[in-house]
């Protein structure tokens, strides 16, 4: 599977952009703002339909445009396919595949599988817990339609209660029934994800900590808790013994979107002991993990997106991970660079094809 080309129409920075690219590494350099990001940002589109970094799809739009654009020509198991993304002010994002519209944007979810290694990966680390919940349902989402479905039904069902918990306190009214039935739905599916989300756990860890051996080259032991309610034995009777606690708080208590995931070295969290270089290690190791569990479900090779990944590593890490991309370990890459000289250096050295782009005010040449 690979990206054999992308245009931008009107997409952040880029007024007109098309690009036809390696099979192998591709690599766009130049100043911070230049429009590198933005690159790897339409990429992100057109696997998970939406930005990595705006939540809001009208964000993207070039300033004073109304719509956006993205198209992505790819070959899949030896087989064209065409994906193109647009969005207009006012109007609900739409996602092609070779010319017929989906109904919904989930349905393209998955196809295109895709892990981005970014600057500001390791606030998954030193952030809350949704951020923590995002990244594995992201993954999960990839990997299993069906848990995707599931996730979008049960987060409804949660909105669809608080608002109903709401109402009680401003009315004075209740509901018990219509209660009831959201009560249900969210027990039985948080029973359900997080069943999936304890799954996916066991398959990480062996491949977690044998890719932060090999980036870190150290002993420790990292490992991942899942935290959650939801798979007690009487989950149910402690969802329910929340209600009253929930009708003051007009909020749901208890549910698979309080769950978090601990991050720890040895027996402690690395969010409180690990050092930077410890922090970034597992970080990429769990990516690496990521890439792994998508490789293996797919029987192919996801894109792999490095965004200013020379900046953040010290020599060491990217030594380790130069000598994975040498052996062929990942499929097509692409990355960024605000140091042209750095990345010809770093990369001319490697067994591979590598395409290199110069990104200056949102224009885009390939060089040499």
């Amino acid at each position: 599977m690979y990206l054999k080309s992308l245009e931008l129409l009107q997409f952040k920075n880029h007024e007109k952009t098309r690009l036809d690219f390696s099979p192998q590494i591709n690599c766009f350099t130049g100043l911070n703002g230049s429009g590198k990001t933005n690159v790897l940002d339409g990429i992100h589109y057109l696997s998970l339909t939406k930005s990595a970094v705006q939540s809001s799809d009208s964000l993207n739009v070039r300033h004073d445009q109304g719509f956006f654009a993205i198209k992505g020509q790819f070959e899949i198991q030896e087989k064209p396919l065409e994906v193109r993304c647009t969005f207009e002010l006012g109007k609900k994002k739409q996602i092609w595949q070779n010319g017929k519209t989906l109904d919904k944007t989930s349905e393209h979810v998955g196809l295109i599988p895709l892990v981005l290694i970014a600057p500001d990966d390791t606030e998954l680390i030193k952030g809350g817990s949704e951020g923590r919940r995002k990244f594995f349902d992201g993954l999960l989402s990839q990997l299993d339609r069906q848990y995707l479905n599931k996730l979008i039904r049960y987060h409804h069902f949660l909105k669809q209660r608080n608002a109903l918990l709401k109402q009680f306190a401003e009315t004075g009214r209740r509901d018990m029934t219509l209660l009831g039935s959201y009560e249900e739905e969210m027990i039985r599916l948080s029973q359900e994800l997080a069943q999936r989300r304890s799954q996916l756990m066991e398959e990480v860890a062996p491949m977690l900590q044998a890719h932060y051996e090999e980036i870190s080259q150290g002993q420790e032991k990292v490992t991942i808790q899942y935290q959650t309610e939801a798979l007690r034995e009487d989950f149910g009777d402690y969802f329910m013994s929340l209600r009253k606690k929930d009708q003051i708080t007009k909020n749901s208590n208890a549910g698979v979107h309080k769950d978090d995931y601990n991050f720890l070295i040895g027996d402690h969290p690395i969010r409180k002991i690990g050092s930077q270089g410890q922090q970034k290690s597992f970080i990429i190791a769990l990516k690496l993990a990521q890439f792994q569990i998508f490789e293996k479900d797919r029987g192919e090779k996801p894109l792999l997106l490095l965004d200013d990944i020379f900046d953040k590593l010290d020599d060491t890490r990217i030594a380790q991970l130069m000598q994975l991309i040498s052996r062929h370990t990942f499929g097509q890459i692409f990355l960024t660079d605000a140091r042209p000289e750095r990345s010809h250096a770093i990369l001319t050295q490697l067994d591979s094809e590598v395409f290199f782009f110069g990104v200056e005010m949102g224009k885009v040449e390939k060089g040499i």
